[in-house]
């Protein structure tokens, strides 16, 4: 029998879609990421592979599991598997920096960004873009490492200070603040490559994003996430062919605009989560049709070119 295998490394952002597939009767099996083995010299089991690799999966104590994930993904696309999410994804999921550069590439609009290695060129990179600056982590997830500075003697105690946390690949990035009229983002989900709605995310209470179940925050005064049914920019369209160029399936990217109306791109999150309470108000549901584009692909009665290695 034929299965969608999810392949990943945290239990709690499979479960959701997990419960749907159950309900809608699409067998499919977990493949985690965490530890195991294949052999290469076999043949991968029928069925088609959505991939859920985390960047923040070293923050759960899974410091191999991005290198298996790659390792496991060039045997599934090397035998012709039709992979949702697959190599390319991956290698975005995994870097900021390889982000910035498609982003450049496809001609859509990000903040001025510094790439660097090594704590010691932070302060360089900042005064050459100029304050306000954000300072992240290259390899991230749930707004990890994400610092805002004002001015050159905040970031130089932090540097110095046994705060800082070396990023788990060596690589920071050093980014132009876009300061938005209102504290506010808004997210893009899409799946299939295709637009399905916007989420207004309140960044008031900081950078950690997460719209996931598990990421909720105790305590919060008012709703972090709101979906807006209505939401329609040409940025939609640039994304749409951002995706089906880099042969992502599904992801949430973050947009953010300035007071002059100026829209930028500053992440995209291959690795998406929705959120429930925000979706049951709006009467939308994400792993409902995340669920059913996976039952689609299974069956085969969709054609997809962004799964499909070549």
């Amino acid at each position: 029998m034929r299965h969608v295998y999810i392949l990943h490394e945290n239990d709690a952002w499979v479960k959701p879609i997990t419960k749907v597939l159950d309900t809608a009767g699409v067998p499919y099996k977990l493949w985690s990421l965490i530890e195991g083995s294949y052999d290469v010299a076999e043949t991968p089991p029928e069925g088609i592979f959505f991939c859920k690799m985390s960047a923040s999966a070293h923050t759960r104590g899974h410091h191999a599991a991005a290198t298996y994930a790659d390792s496991l993904l060039h045997w599934l696309e090397s035998h012709g598997c039709i992979v949702i999410n697959g190599l390319n994804a991956l290698r975005l999921e995994l870097s900021k920096a390889a982000q910035y550069a498609a982003l450049y590439a496809a001609g859509i609009a990000f903040p001025c960004t510094k790439i660097v290695s090594g704590r010691n060129h932070l302060l360089a990179a900042a005064e050459t873009i100029g304050y306000p600056v954000i300072v992240k982590h290259n390899r991230g997830g749930k707004g990890i490492g994400v610092q805002l500075f004002h001015e050159a003697a905040s970031l130089m105690n932090h540097v110095e200070s046994s705060d800082y946390v070396e990023p788990v690949d060596g690589i920071s990035l050093v980014q132009k603040y876009i300061r938005p009229p209102e504290p506010f983002i808004t997210r893009l989900e899409y799946i299939g490559g295709k637009f399905l709605y916007a989420v207004r995310v309140d960044t008031s209470q900081g950078f950690e994003l997460c719209p996931a179940e598990a990421c909720a925050v105790d305590g919060a005064k008012k709703p972090m996430f709101e979906i807006q049914k209505d939401f329609f920019h040409p940025i939609v369209e640039a994304h749409e062919k951002f995706l089906r160029k880099n042969k992502i399936a599904v992801a949430g990217i973050e947009i953010i605009a300035n007071n002059k109306g100026d829209v930028f791109t500053y992440d995209i999150n291959v690795n998406t989560n929705y959120n429930p309470e925000a979706e049951a108000r709006a009467g939308i549901y994400g792993t409902e049709v995340l669920a059913d584009f996976l039952k689609q692909m299974l069956q085969g009665t969709t054609k997809n070119l962004l799964t499909v290695a070549e």
